[in-house]
């Protein structure tokens, strides 16, 4: 029998609190894109929350009741079973594939390659699981130099509770990140994770992850993941040897000493505008097979079945950027996005927990392009003056005007309450534009203050053909001033 915690919880997004009328109705596709819905296996419940693509094209899919699948020649094969609740799966280089569920790191190995694992390896499980509904174990992506990352979720309800918001811990390195070498020594990472759903690897072999909105999480977030750094959420100080059961419980209204010692996130997700409950970061690495958005980020998010884009700006040395919506209309909650060899982007789905804006509680879909060039915001960066904005296509000059610019910016408040309403909003207008030769960039100028996001919309730009952008709205997480 399903235990009535897990029925109810957000599970893997964990987070998200708004009901699905509450949602935005606006639907944004862009022009030469298209949702295809893939067969899953009949009378299963494919919730796919593990996802990933060997070389050869073969999809290999986790699902939330413990099962591994395989999708080759369009022909399903169920290729392993019996695992606890898995959240994420990685084809390795030496074809076994790799799965986080809650209690372990498993290595799957089908020697005879019949499509059916043979041997069921323990890779990793450093970390304490209590059994407890919401101690999910996700990931894993692996570097360049053969090492291995996942991250811990904390627990909700937990006996042993700090009391410091929703989600605490019994100990055992909930909450943070974790390494595991080529030789297997597991090595704890990084502190201060809530929900933290989805973890990738960029072409630079930078490892990234998302956090979703909650307590001590003003609204769901991207960060870059380095050894020893803390994100945010006290509990996990438990296990950190600076601090401790005590030092976290005693502290726990000091809001400004963990203010201090947090890393701030790349971008900030702007709860329910953009996303409730994010997934893992992906890379479009297919070289324009999926169109012009080469080497920016693709997030998925099960709340809002959408799929939205992180365009990356390094400033002084540290990465900054901004949130743009890029496609909805899926069938289900979107938690796992990978590409394959082909350019098509894949997206695992599950409803399991919260209710998702598309209507059913599992499938697989994927998402392809066609050739035809969309018109959209390609790209986003900040400028001595304000920012410059990049297009896919030429504007319509006649539409480049300040006042077709509209510029609001805002900040979060950090404390142990279940997210953060706007603060200290504010109109910043724009004082002149300067388009580029080519017609694709626009510079707006305008007075900025960092420790802001600064929300720019645009919705009376054209292209020559009198087109609109199909998403008209772009949040930018201003840390760093040039």
């Amino acid at each position: 029998m399903t235990h009535k915690k897990s029925i109810i919880s957000c599970a893997l997004l964990l987070t998200s609190l708004v009901s699905v009328t509450a949602m935005a109705k606006t639907t944004y596709i862009p022009k030469g894109y298209a949702i295809e819905t893939i067969a899953t296996p009949d009378n299963v419940r494919f919730h796919a929350t593990g996802l990933d693509i060997n070389a050869k094209g073969d999809v290999f899919v986790a699902t939330r009741f413990g099962d591994v699948w395989q999708y080759s020649g369009n022909v399903w094969s169920k290729f392993a079973d019996g695992f606890h609740e898995p959240t994420g799966l990685l084809c390795d280089d030496d074809g076994s594939i790799i799965v986080a569920h809650k209690p372990e790191l498993t290595r799957l190995v089908d020697y005879d390659n019949n499509g059916v694992a043979d041997e069921y390896i323990r890779l990793a499980d450093g970390w304490e699981f209590h059994d407890n509904y919401h101690e999910f174990n996700f990931g894993p992506v692996k570097d360049a130099k053969g090492n291995y990352y996942g991250t811990l979720n904390l627990g909700h309800g937990v006996p042993d509770a700090l009391a410091l918001g929703a989600m605490d811990s019994g100990g055992g390195y909930r909450g943070w990140a974790y390494k595991v070498t080529p030789e297997g020594k597991f090595i704890p990472f990084a502190s201060g994770l809530r929900s933290p759903a989805g973890i990738g690897i960029s072409p630079d072999d930078e490892v990234f992850f998302t956090d979703n909105q909650g307590d001590w999480v003003e609204t769901s977030k991207l960060h870059l993941l380095e050894q020893d750094k803390f994100y945010g959420h006290p509990v996990p100080l438990r296990d950190h040897p600076d601090f401790g059961l005590d030092k976290v419980r005693d502290n726990r209204n000091n809001f400004n000493m963990f203010d201090k010692l947090r890393e701030k996130p790349v971008v900030w997700i702007p709860h329910n505008e953009v996303a409730n409950s994010p997934g893992n970061p992906e890379w479009d690495v297919t070289k324009g097979k999926f169109g012009p958005f080469e080497d920016q980020i693709f997030i998925g998010d099960q709340t809002q079945s959408n799929i939205f884009r992180v365009m990356l700006d390094k400033v002084n040395g540290k990465y900054q950027g901004a949130v743009i919506n890029f496609i909805d209309g899926f069938q289900s909650g979107n938690i796992r996005l990978k590409f394959d060899p082909l350019g098509q982007l894949w997206v695992g789905q599950t409803a399991r927990g919260w209710h998702s804006k598309g209507g059913k509680p599992f499938g697989l879909e994927k998402v392809v392009w066609n050739g035809d060039m969309p018109f959209e915001l390609l790209d986003m960066k900040l400028t001595n003056t304000g920012y410059r904005l990049t297009f896919t296509e030429p504007l319509d000059p006649n539409t480049v005007v300040a006042e077709h610019f509209k510029v609001h910016e805002y900040n979060y408040v950090y404390t142990n309450k279940y997210g953060s309403d706007k603060h200290n909003i504010q109109t910043l207008p724009v004082t002149n534009v300067i388009l580029s030769p080519d017609n694709k960039s626009v510079d707006i100028s305008l007075a900025l203050t960092k420790g802001k996001v600064v929300v720019v919309e645009f919705d009376d730009l054209l292209n020559r053909m009198k087109d609109s952008p199909s998403v008209t709205k772009v949040y930018y997480t201003l840390n760093e001033l040039l």
